[in-house]
């Protein structure tokens, strides 16, 4: 009998094909990553200019409830600023500055900007994905996520995407499953306005692209990104 997992699955209106036959269509680390994966993993072609959830979706009939987002997080203790991922369903946010921080014991957690994530994921802005993340980052899988059955997330470009097992991602290096990372967007309550936040005198919790006001004296401000995963 045939093993089920050389069958492409059906999703969508797009042709998958086994991620293995085409790394041409992968970030380079999703590629070297794909030999340690416990399960199949499945990889088709998309418009680079539809990698982004909504118009993905939309496009080529994939449900959210399949789609997965893969965002990068950094956090700040004691003066530290570290990265982690956190994977959740597509019809989810991420609990960034609830669950997220708790569970990693930061005083503040927020959305990385685009140049950080990019870099220090070595992977393309919306290509994003937790296969082939740097071993030191924490990934966090929301209980969803991991009792899918196929979910999409990110191939590390934007002209592709993946298909693989929830439990493949939770199977993945530093994951972590979470019950309750992503709050569905309905469940959301409105922020509340934010008071102005005063600039700690010794930098500690100034994170990356926050500068001091332009008429404070004292310019200074972090560069302590941590060193590049790939570099020596």
């Amino acid at each position: 009998m045939p093993d089920p997992t050389d069958q492409p699955p059906v999703l969508g209106s797009l042709t998958w094909e086994p991620a293995a036959a085409r790394a041409d269509l992968l970030g380079e680390a999703v590629a070297a990553a794909l030999p340690a994966l416990t399960g199949p993993a499945w990889v088709a072609p998309v418009d680079d200019d539809l990698a982004d959830t909504a118009a993905f979706t939309e496009a080529y009939g994939v449900p959210l409830e399949a789609s997965a987002n893969c965002v990068v997080v950094a956090t700040r203790r004691a003066g530290q600023t570290a990265l982690a991922a956190c994977v959740v369903l597509a019809t989810t946010r991420a609990d960034v500055n609830g669950l997220v921080r708790r569970h990693l014991g930061a005083r503040k957690a927020s959305f990385a900007p685009q140049d950080v994530a990019v870099a220090e994921s070595g992977m393309a802005y919306g290509g994003i994905t937790p296969v082939g993340l740097p071993p030191s980052w924490p990934v966090l899988v929301d209980a969803a996520v991991a009792a899918a059955g196929l979910v999409v997330v990110g191939s590390g470009t934007r002209g592709a995407k993946l298909a693989l097992p929830g439990s493949v991602l939770a199977a993945l290096p530093g994951a972590e499953v979470l019950e309750g990372l992503g709050v569905p967007v309905a469940d959301q309550p409105r922020p509340a306005p934010a008071a102005p936040a005063e600039r700690a005198p010794d930098d500690r919790d100034v994170g990356w692209g926050e500068r001091p006001d332009d008429a404070d004296p004292d310019r200074r401000y972090l560069e302590d990104r941590p060193p590049h995963w790939g570099s020596d």
